[in-house]
């Protein structure tokens, strides 16, 4: 009886962090380069009271055993990195990736993060920068003040207009074995871990790399309709494991009067 009150009880615990995480996918559909979060279950630790494969007494082997579960938890939380809608803005410094990398930015106590976050800006020292004021890395160079037009292609490489004429150079992408393993830290933001493995760096189009798209930001991954499910699928589970409580406790009491 205790045994189902257990389970009921960790099946609810479980289901309230997949509503968590649907929740924060919903409130995240219109965050630029979000990426949508799924929770991967694991089932608990089982009791063997007849374990199969076991002698019954006269030579031959128990075909099959006695497994009570004890419930199941949240193992993990994963990251999906399939690519978002562009949205056309038409804003020139409003670049998304098309394909597999990131930008790296420099965060306020010098640690480098990445983002898919391509709405940048241009600071007042020229400097490209993330909405946030972090600077840009990827090899972006400074923007003249007395800049005419900014011209990015699909391969990275940038022309920067100015009155005495056109300089350019070419902004690299970083990406990981693992995307998965990166840590969210929010603003947009993910950093490198052991489990993601190191970054490594390149043009853009080249060796498996996105290409760079100017005047578009890329969307949210996150398809409203399908969360919608999810989190009419997780209320369903929720509700069904709170009845398994629910029960148990009514057995429970049905025991305890019979003493009277």
């Amino acid at each position: 009886m205790l045994l189902s009150l257990n389970s009921g009880a960790t099946g609810m615990e479980a289901q309230q962090l997949n509503l968590n995480t649907i929740s924060n996918n919903l409130a995240n559909v219109n965050t630029t380069g979000f990426k949508r979060s799924t929770i991967e279950f694991q089932d608990l630790i089982y009791q063997n009271p007849r374990v199969v494969g076991t002698e019954a007494g006269n030579g031959e082997l128990v075909p099959t055993g006695v497994e009570m579960g004890n419930g199941s938890r949240v193992v993990a939380t994963a990251k999906d990195f399939s690519q978002g809608q562009l949205n056309q803005t038409g804003q020139q410094f409003d670049v998304a990736i098309q394909g597999d990398g990131f930008f790296a930015v420099q965060r306020p106590d010098g640690t480098i993060a990445y983002t898919r976050d391509g709405s940048l800006k241009v600071g007042a020292d020229g400097k490209v920068t993330t909405s946030d004021g972090l600077p840009l890395l990827s090899n972006f160079q400074t923007i003249p003040s007395n800049a005419t037009n900014v011209a990015i292609d699909s391969s990275g490489d940038v022309t920067v207009t100015t009155p005495s004429g056109n300089t350019t150079f070419t902004v690299q992408l970083t990406r990981f074995n693992n995307p998965g393993g990166l840590q969210s830290l929010g603003g947009n933001l993910y950093a490198e871990t052991p489990s993601s493995g190191t970054p490594s760096q390149g043009n853009p189009g080249t060796n498996g790399f996105g290409t760079l798209s100017q005047g578009y930001l890329e969307g949210s991954n996150v398809n409203v309709v399908g969360e919608m499910v999810n989190m009419i699928t997780a209320q369903r589970a929720y509700e069904i494991n709170s009845k398994s409580v629910q029960t148990s406790d009514e057995m429970l009491q049905r025991v305890s009067q019979l003493k009277q």
